[in-house]
């Protein structure tokens, strides 16, 4: 890998004027614009899978495949403006569309009725002047089902009886629970026009994402993506795949430094006897479906591919596999399975052992090296010493920013950070509180860290504040983060870029 930098940003998070109270897919392209001006070759979105009912966060997902129905732009999709767009809402709605415009925060309560309203309407437009008189777009429509027939069919039948019942799937009937064939087609006849509806809103995602990447690609700049470890378990692919996943435990991770208990994230337990039978059909699904959206991806929680921590009801916890050699075996199987298509990084943070990390190098998949967590004992560790295949961040988006982190230090920490040679200049004055010459140096210091790949928070490369999320917690906040400007100011503020650029210029990170 050639040394390179990216951003890191959420979909959700960029704001331009034409979106609807958050980032939309076509708003990838001016992004990306910017982030060539400032000097970066890639962009790196969280994920952006259809998420499970009541949740915001993007790592609760009903479905491993479908992208969810907000990143739609209604006001780039042709059917929305043949139906009248914008202004055929109701006067209530077209004043909430101005407030969530202008929100701070991705106001989702309020966005989710009226977006799903708006992609109604446009929907009904080509049902009626499209579908019905199956004309060429009506075709376009039937070939996308076509080419994603293998998960789109359980998605959208999962989707539409979700809505209906409001409840997770285990709580429905026993004969579509169980997915009792007969029953399966009697419901698929029966709701047949909403499963269109749901087919088409998958097919225009599809059409604004190829149309975004190859703009995107055009610039010179890639897209990078985010694997969850694991969807949840009111998803389609638990659903549809019952044998796959146990339910009668829950993935988490095992007890640390940061969590006495350790985590229970009620996500459901991968089968790996019974996903080895088939060859991991599943998991080499997600990765094609991954390498249709990105050029890169982040496999989330690496270490659970290898050895998946569980808990059970009765409070016993096991590893599954439950021997090394076997977890060596099962992560690289799945590892090469994910990396058919795309070039896999690997989100190796928390406690992993030490044979994973020596497998990741083994199959020549980077790790990440956080500049706060890089330390023997009290010591930082010099970036200019990490090895070339790690990718090198400032924080995640479930740590504080970069400005927080450094105004958190304690005396004794501050000290063994500004002992890293690369920040000698900053030691006489040590500053106690992050400035603008602190946010440079540490920028700098990542920039020409050994990682081959340098990948920052947006807000840690402003210098800002702002939060994505806070882990172990359930608020309003949480992945709610817009950007504070329109990408257009970004474009414009020549200081910024010229002092982002000169970074990737001078580490020879520039594209």
């Amino acid at each position: 890998m050639a040394r390179r930098s990216g951003v890191l940003i959420p979909l959700f998070s960029i704001r331009t004027p034409q979106g609807w109270g958050l980032g939309e897919i076509p708003d990838l392209v001016p992004f990306a614009r910017w982030s060539r001006e400032a000097g970066f070759s890639l962009v790196q979105l969280l994920p952006v899978n259809q998420p499970s009912s009541g949740q915001d966060s993007p790592y609760a997902a009903s479905s491993a495949f479908a992208l969810d129905p907000m990143f739609l732009s209604l006001e780039a999709c042709e059917d929305f403006h043949h139906a009248g767009g914008s202004k055929a809402l109701s006067v209530e709605q077209q004043l909430m569309l101005q407030r969530v415009r202008s929100a701070q925060f991705v106001p989702w309560r309020d966005l989710r009725p009226l977006k799903e309203f708006g992609t109604w309407m446009a929907y009904r437009h080509f049902h009626e002047h499209e579908w019905q008189k199956d004309t060429a777009r009506a075709a376009e429509l039937k070939r996308y089902v076509e080419s994603q027939r293998e998960w789109l069919e359980e998605f959208v039948l999962f989707k539409a009886l979700h809505d209906e019942r409001n409840t997770a799937w285990t709580d429905w009937e026993p004969e579509l629970a169980g997915r009792d064939p007969g029953a399966l087609a009697s419901h698929r006849t029966r709701l047949q026009d909403k499963l269109l509806f749901l087919k088409w809103i998958q097919w225009q995602l599809d059409v604004q994402w190829r149309a975004a990447r190859a703009e995107i690609r055009n610039l010179g700049v890639q897209l990078m993506g985010d694997l969850p470890f694991v969807v949840a378990g009111d998803s389609a692919d638990v659903w549809a795949h019952q044998d796959e996943f146990r339910m009668d435990a829950r993935v988490g991770v095992p007890p640390d430094a940061f969590s006495a208990d350790g985590q229970d994230w009620g996500l459901p337990v991968f089968r790996w006897d019974v996903m080895a039978q088939n060859k991991l059909a599943w998991f080499r699904a997600r990765g094609h479906r991954a390498a249709e959206l990105f050029d890169y991806y982040r496999v989330d929680h690496v270490v659970g591919l290898y050895r998946t921590y569980h808990r059970f009801p009765d409070k016993r916890a096991a590893f599954s596999p439950d021997n090394e050699k076997d977890q060596t075996l099962n992560g690289e199987a799945v590892l090469r399975t994910l990396s058919e298509r795309a070039t896999v990084i690997a989100e190796d943070l928390g406690t992993v052992p030490d044979f994973v990390r020596t497998s990741l190098t083994k199959l020549n998949v980077p790790g990440y090296r956080v500049l706060r967590w890089e330390k023997d004992n009290a010591v930082f560790r010099d970036p200019m010493k990490w090895p070339a295949l790690s990718v090198a961040v400032t924080g995640t988006h479930d740590t504080e920013s970069m400005a927080e982190w450094y105004d958190l230090l304690s005396d004794a920490e501050r000290k063994a950070f500004l002992d890293i040679p690369a920040l000698n200049h900053l030691k006489a004055r040590a500053p106690r509180i992050f400035d603008p010459q602190v946010r440079d140096a540490i920028l700098d210091l990542i920039f020409r860290s050994g990682s081959d790949l340098t990948l920052l928070p947006f807000q840690d490369a402003l210098g800002t504040r702002e939060r994505v999320n806070v882990p172990g917690t359930v608020a309003e906040s949480n992945w709610t983060f817009r950007m504070p400007q329109d990408v257009s100011a970004l474009l414009a503020d020549g200081a910024t870029n010229a002092r982002l650029r000169g970074l990737a210029q001078r580490s020879a990170r520039l594209p």
